[in-house]
Parts: C-alpha cells; structure tokens; sequence
C-alpha cells in the first residue's frame, strides 16, 4: 500500500478532535491556499507535500526535528539518497526544500523501529523515545507504516543527506561541475591514461569506485597526510572547503550556479586538496568552493557509532533559589494587574476617546505605557472597540467635497459592563488569554525616535512563537528555582525557548567562544515578553507562576491558531470552573480544559477582592489588596489614587469630593456610604467629614443657566467677583442683572472654565433642576470573532470552502472516501 493510501485510511479513524488538533497544526484550510479539500485522500496528498510537512516540523521540537533527523539518517544508509535531493541553494533550514525533486514513495524505504529504539538505554529514555515516536505518528510526521517499521515523509528522505551532514552524490556533483576533458582526467589519475574513452565511460568509472566503500578506504589509504587531515574535518559534515584549487571554465565573472570548472594551472597551493581534488574527491560546487561527495564521507565514516539524538532539552545553568512567598507576589501582581485595567477601562468608558493616550492614563491614575498595554489587550479580547465619529454633513452646494476621515474613537464593547462587575479573576482571564496570542510584543518600541502609540496592528509572527518558547523553557526549570536576570539567564533562555521552537533558530548565532547570542534585536523582545509576563503575573522571580503554567497549556492546546479569535476571551467573567465557557470552547475539549485549568489558578492566585477600606486624620483611605468594584466606585468618586502595590490609597480632597457633588452625591449619601465601608465599623476621622460638609456646604452657590449661557447666583458679590475673574476673559461674560451672567461660551466649556477658576459651580435645567454630570455610556460591538470564523490572513475564504479546520475536520470524516 502506497503512502497516500495509508495516510488516507489512517486519517479516517481519527476523531474530529484528533483530525482538527492536525488540521491546525498544518494551518487548513489557509496553507491550501483554500483550494477545496473534499476528501481525505485529497488531504493526504496535500500533508505529504514538503510544505505541509515542512509546517508540522516547525511546530516541533528540536529533539522531535533530531530524531526524525536520525531515522532519515538510517534510511538514507539502508536505502542510499534519492535523488534530487541535494540542491545548489541551500535552503534556511533543512527541512526546507525550494526546488520540487522526482517523487519519493516512503514505502520503499521503511526502516525497522527496534533499531531506533535500539539507540536508546532501556527504562525511562526508551520509554520516552517509544513517546516522541507516538506523538510524531499523531502529527503525521511518521506515516502508517507495517508494525514494527517505521515510514518518513518523502521531504525527509529528500533532505537526509543534508539532515546528517553528507554532501551531494558523485553524480550530482561531477555532472554539474565538468565538462569531458575534466572527467576523462580524473579517470586517467584513477584507473590510468587510456582508461575510458567518452565522458560517460569516464563518469560511470569514477561513481563505480566511489559506490563500493571498500575501494574508496583502499584509495585513501595511499593519501598524503594533508589529505587525511581534510578528510577528519569533512567526513563528519560539513562537507565544504574554501580553496583556490579550480577556476570558471570561462572566467571568473561567469562562475554561477550553472558555470563548469576546471582545475586551476599550478593548483590550489595546498598538498592535500590537490591530491583529493584529481581523484573525484573533492568536487567544485562555487567559485573557490569545494565539497566531499556523499559516497566518499559514507565509506569513511565510523559505521559502529549509533546516533545519540537528545530528546530533552538541555538544563539551565542561570538559576537561583526562590524566596519564600514567591507565588504569593506573583498573585499580588495578577491583582494588581486586574485592577490597573479594571481603571483604564473605566476612565475609557469616562471619556470614551483615547486620541490623547497620556490624558487617560491621567485619568486612570496609571503609567503611559501600561496604559497602551492595557488598552491593546482590551482591544485583542473585545472588551473595547474602535469606532469612526458620524462625519458632519456636507456644506450646501457642495455635495462633492471631501472632507477630512472623521476620527477613531475607542469606545467600551458591549461586553465591557458584565467585565467591569466580575471578580478580579474574571477580569484578567481574557486579558491574559489575549495576551497569550497577539502577535506583537505590544511593550516593545523598537524605533527610540518613534512616539510610541497604542492600538498597534498586530504584525510580529515572531511574537507568539517567541512568547511560547519562553514559557516552554521555564517550564522546565527546577522546582524552587528560578532564571536569574542577567545576560547568562537571557542568553540560555533565548537558547531553551529555540529548543522548543525551533523557528526561532534563524534569530541565533554564537560568538567567537561558540555561547549562543541573539540577532535582529530578539534579545530585547525577550525581555519586553519577561517584563510583560512579570506584570501580569504569570512569571515571579523568573519562574512560572502556577497560572503561567496554565496559561502554557493553553499555548500548547493550540489557542494561537485562532487569532485573532481568542479562545477563553469570550467566557463569562463571573463564572467558575467549566460554566460559561460558551459555544465556542464547548466543541473544542482541549482548549476548553486548558481554558477551565486557567481560569482556576487565578481564582486561586487573586484574594477575594477587599470590600473595607481604612480612613486615616490626613484624608486618605487605604485598601489592602484589590478593592471590590463597588468599594472602587464610591472610593474613586470622591478621591484620587495615589499610589498602588500590596495596597491602594486615595487621597481625599476638596477638588475631588467636589467632582464627586458633581456627580449627585450628596455631603449625607457620602458620609453613610464611606462610614459603611470603614475598616471594623470604625467612625470617619474628624477631619474627613469636616472636609465633606465644609466642601458641601459652599457647592452649588454658583448655577449656570442651560442656555448659551447664563450664570446666577444668590450671592450678588460673588457674582460680582466672576464678572471681573481675568481667568474667565475668554468666556466673555456679562451681566445682564444683579444676580445673572450670560456667557459666549456652551454649558459645558463654562462648567469647565469655572471649576478650572476655583470655583464649584452646578448645572442647571430649564426647569431648575440640577443636571448631574455622568459618563457617556455609549458602547461599540465587540469585534472577536468566533474561533470558526477567523483568520489573520485572509477575513473570508472563498466561497465553499470552509472557513476553520474543525468544520473542515467534520466535512471529511462525514465525506465517504
């Protein structure tokens, strides 16, 4: 049975779970490029493409990516390279193949599974060998085989000689480097003068020496030393040399990929090249470039050594001891950061605009950069949505005009309100999922001459990769330790989180004492990803907290897939264990779990939120912990934070409990509420609610008018006194009776000048109430998509096809052959 037959039936006894955990893994239907995938032997013979496969290996791991190097190794001895296989570009990565090669059936090259098992010590790493090689079977990297054999995908076997440091074959290489004159003297040094007389007779000499390993050691054994020396550094691969032993037949400016060569007049200098170079063993392949045959390194090997592939990652050198209460911080910071977006948001929902970034972190009391942070991952979870103001209609008689693009406001979504009353827990699961897998580094401005602004477009396919990788490598730190935060720690992290994504290995390289460094600016990204993590408490110290290693699972159950759906983001908040986990996990059992695992460690990790706060004689109110919503509400009505941590405190003034009059309290509603909330049911200190009624006593004396405006007063002096205020010269007031003045300027921009003045003025209707001041309770649509509708890519597939791998999954198996 053929290799696409096999992989057909074998697709068919998979579950929907299993064929959609695969189907994601190769990005269907979008790495199909949304061609139509109606039945499952299509689908086979789309996975055994060298792009698919070439997928499925970057979601691996590098042990994963040696052994199934290993493997190809020993079907590459048992069964000789393919042909085709040995490309003149070489591509990034092994696994990768550029040039489409003859077909591979890897039917035809099975290797026995005891000999790869064979390589092993019984106990525990065969155990864990017979693991990696069930897990590569569930990926479809190890096809349906015989029982007892083993079967690799065509790619693999295309790339083995590469994979195991071989170079190219002797028929290969001598077709493309010589015309006749070259081959015939290569055969003339080997087999004497008169010895072939076509090229083909020649070549076929030559490759017949070469294939048989006995006459090739017979050969070498006669070299010079200089040879013998070459061949210790090249036989174990690579197989390259830089010498000057061969010029371009036509000159040097025609040496390209396709030039032919011939042996330079004098040689290249060097004894030991020159006496390989005249026998076929070492062949040019670029200008001042040679390379050892693949028959030639394989008849020279030590065939007694069996391959050690390593299928753990190496341990971490960079550790500490963590202190006592680690965990604890952790939860602290979780809290702190619940409650840090728990007040962007709300001054969002205040002021409903955040053109000005730096005006509602004021607002919030907040940092400006954690203030684009939390807005971004307000966005990415779809508690928050952007949305263009109504343009203002065309001027009469000229319909045509084009005025400016009306601006974007960023407004609370419509699943804001249920967020805003949920426990501290189900505040931040959705931020921390969305966090998991946005594409960005959202803290990380890489341009120092750039402003850097929030609401990024997500466009860093390095981020999620690099974010996974790092929670991967300190998962597996010892226990009671953790990364140290120096440039060693970094370094070995970098290095780890590669072992675990091996995508990331195109951003390493080593220094001239070989230690592993980072290149396009990696480095600095993994620590923006650190200071991140440590901020929302999914690392403490440099160790996982145990919601980082939820959150870890979830990355490993797949939920970066689906962005920009982000799976646990549309829960609901006030929920608990496996409730309200809603439709779309409802299908999706492992990311559910993972998910449900999540939301559990931060119940667990987050205090119940503090509904007491501790009222001091200097106008403070001190909440230990993360206060509850309500107790935030009445705290940030009549205060203003004034600095957070383990505990909050605001600060009480008459500005603020004036903003709070404002509002509609009143100085009794304010007392009896803050005296509830005290600590133990102690009394207010004097001095607050002598600041409370002294505050009250003086609002209101001032009224403005809603017209386009009036202000009156009781008071004729103090209306006097606003009528001659310099600060209010632009309101441009004048008084129309002892105790009224009108204003230029709207209700609104006069209620502002006149508190901005010193004063505490009132508004006031037409009808002599007064209008309270309240926040703007406009909200946008939620704009996550569901996990069956989104795509980073491309925002509908074509018509027909479907738009996610669980519905593709369901199609198949309920498709008949």
């Amino acid at each position: 049975m053929n290799a696409r037959t096999a992989l057909a039936k074998w697709l068919g006894t998979l579950d929907p779970e299993q064929l959609t955990t695969l189907l994601e893994e190769r990005d269907l239907p979008l790495a199909a490029e949304y061609r139509r995938i109606t039945t499952l032997r299509g689908l086979a013979e789309h996975l055994l493409t060298d792009e698919s496969v070439g997928q499925g290996l970057m979601a691996g791991t590098a042990g994963e990516l040696e052994l199934l190097a290993s493997i190809a190794a020993l079907a590459l001895e048992r069964h000789g390279p393919v042909a085709g296989g040995e490309d003149e570009d070489g591509p990034r990565y092994p696994w990768q193949q550029r040039k489409p090669v003859a077909p591979v059936e890897p039917a035809d090259r099975l290797v026995p599974e005891r000999d790869v098992l064979a390589w092993f010590e019984p106990g525990e790493k065969r155990q864990w060998a017979e693991h990696t090689l069930a897990r590569l079977r569930e990926r479809a990297l190890l096809l349906p085989a015989p029982k007892g054999k083993l079967a690799l995908p065509p790619l693999l076997h295309v790339r083995a000689t590469g994979f195991d440091g071989y170079g190219r074959t002797a028929t290969r290489l001598l077709t493309n480097a010589y015309n006749a004159p070259e081959v015939k003297r290569i055969a003339a040094n080997l087999f004497g003068e008169g010895a072939a007389r076509t090229r083909d007779q020649a070549q076929e000499l030559i490759i017949a020496l070469l294939a048989d390993p006995a006459r090739v050691r017979a050969l070498v054994a006669d070299a010079p030393v200089r040879a013998l020396e070459l061949l210790d550094h090249l036989v174990p691969g690579p197989p390259l040399l830089r010498t000057r032993g061969f010029a371009g037949r036509y000159g040097e400016q025609y040496a390209g990929p396709d030039a032919k060569y011939v042996f330079r007049e004098g040689g290249s200098g060097d004894e030991g090249t020159d006496w390989l170079a005249a026998r076929g063993l070492l062949v040019p392949v670029g200008p001042d470039l040679v390379e050892l045959p693949y028959e030639v390194a394989r008849a020279l090997r030590d065939g007694g050594t069996a391959p050690s592939p390593r299928l753990e990652p190496e341990p971490f050198t960079a550790i500490a001891p963590l202190p006592s209460g680690w965990e604890g911080e952790g939860g602290t910071s979780a809290a702190a950061a619940a409650w840090r977006a728990d007040l962007v948001l709300r001054a969002l929902a205040a002021a409903a605009d955040v053109r000005d970034t730096r005006r509602l972190a004021r607002a919030a009391g907040a940092a400006e950069a954690d203030t684009r942070l939390w807005l971004d991952l307000a966005v990415n979870a779809g508690l928050a949505a952007p949305q263009a103001d109504e343009p203002a209609p065309a001027p009469r008689g000229r319909r045509n005009a084009k005025g400016p693009k009306p601006p974007a406001r960023l407004l609370p979504s419509d699943r804001y309100d249920a967020w805003s009353a949920a426990p501290a827990a189900g505040k931040l699961l959705p931020l921390l999922a969305a966090w998991a897998v946005v594409p960005a580094v959202l803290s990380h401005w890489p341009d120092p001459d750039e402003t850097p602004v929030a609401l990024v477009s997500p466009q860093d396919e390095d981020a999620v990769t690099l974010r996974s990788g790092i929670l991967r490598a300190l998962a597996v730190l010892p226990d009671g330790h953790g990364l140290t935060g120096d440039a060693l720690g970094y370094t070995e992290l970098l290095s780890l989180a590669a072992w675990f994504q091996p995508a990331l290995r195109g951003h390493l390289a080593v220094d001239d004492a070989g230690e592993p460094i980072g290149l396009d600016g990696v480095l600095d990204r993994l620590a923006a990803t650190l200071a991140e993590a440590a901020l929302l408490g999914v690392v403490a110290h440099g160790a996982l907290t145990p919601a980082g290693r939820a959150l870890c699972r979830l990355l490993e159950a797949g939920a970066a897939h689906h962005y920009p759906a982000v799976p646990g983001a549309g829960t609901d908040p006030s929920a608990r264990g496996s409730e309200g986990l809603g439709e779309d996990l409802s299908l999706r059992p492992t990311l559910a779990k993972a998910v449900a695992t999540l939301r559990e460690h931060l119940y667990a990790a987050l205090p119940e939120p503090s509904d007491t706060a501790r009222f001091q004689s200097d106008l403070t109110a001190t909440v230990t912990g993360a206060p509850a919503p309500a107790l935030a509400d009445l705290l940030s009505a009549v205060g203003d934070i004034e600095s957070e941590g383990h505990a909050v405190v605001w600060r009480i003034t008459a500005t603020s409990i004036r903003r709070a009059l404002d509002a509609g309290w009143s100085a009794d509603e304010l007392l009896d509420r803050l005296t509830t909330a005290s600590e133990r049911g102690t009394p207010l200190p004097q001095p607050l609610a002598y600041t409370i009624k002294d505050t009250a006593r003086t609002h209101g004396q001032l009224k403005v008018v809603r017209s386009a405006c009036c202000i009156r007063s009781d008071d004729t002096g103090l209306i006097a006194e606003v009528a001659q205020a310099r600060g209010l010269a632009k309101l441009r007031l004048r008084r129309i009776a002892p105790t009224v003045l009108i204003s230029t300027a709207p209700p609104n921009e006069t209620l502002s000048a006149l508190r901005t003045a010193g004063y505490a003025p009132t508004q006031e209707a037409e009808t002599g109430t007064t209008v309270l001041d309240r926040a703007p309770t406009d909200r946008a649509p939620s704009l996550l998509p569901t996990l069956d509708r989104a795509h980073p890519l491309y925002g509908e597939p074509v018509q027909g096809v479907p738009a996610s791998a669980r519905t593709l999954a369901a199609r198949l198996l309920s498709t008949p052959g």
